[in-house]
């Protein structure tokens, strides 16, 4: 298997942070844009597209800052790779943005980048935030 590169987005939003968050870190908020479907159980997360499903253990929640979630492999354990998505504020300008934290194969992550350009153009469209 491939060694993944980390690498980081952001995007800018108009929308505030308490509304974003809620659309990282539900099922439900997170079923409008990230997957087709996401249930979770406690702290297991199951992100469904099409006919694949993966799942996912949430690391970490800071209420209208952040969500981490680590990947895990077919027999549930964790594997080194999570995915991050951060609510940045500018204390000045109040400017609004998420971050993105993940990671691709090298030959992947243009792909990757690309995906995640889709998925945020989706959730700037459930909040009319385009």
């Amino acid at each position: 298997m491939e060694v993944k590169v980390k690498y980081e987005l952001e995007f800018p939003f108009h929308a505030s942070p308490s509304l974003l968050y809620q659309y990282i870190s539900t099922p439900s908020g997170l079923s409008e844009w990230f997957a087709d479907n996401v249930n979770s159980r406690g702290e297991l997360f199951t992100f469904i597209w099409d006919d694949s499903e993966e799942k996912a253990k949430l690391m970490a929640k800071r209420a209208g800052e952040r969500v981490k979630f680590r990947w895990l492999d077919e027999d549930g354990n964790d594997t080194e790779y999570f995915f991050e998505i951060k609510i940045m504020e500018d204390e000045i300008t109040k400017d609004v943005s998420i971050v993105i934290v993940d990671f691709a194969e090298e030959d992947e992550i243009d792909e990757s980048k690309l995906l995640w350009e889709n998925q945020i153009s989706d959730l700037k469209h459930v909040l009319g935030s385009v």
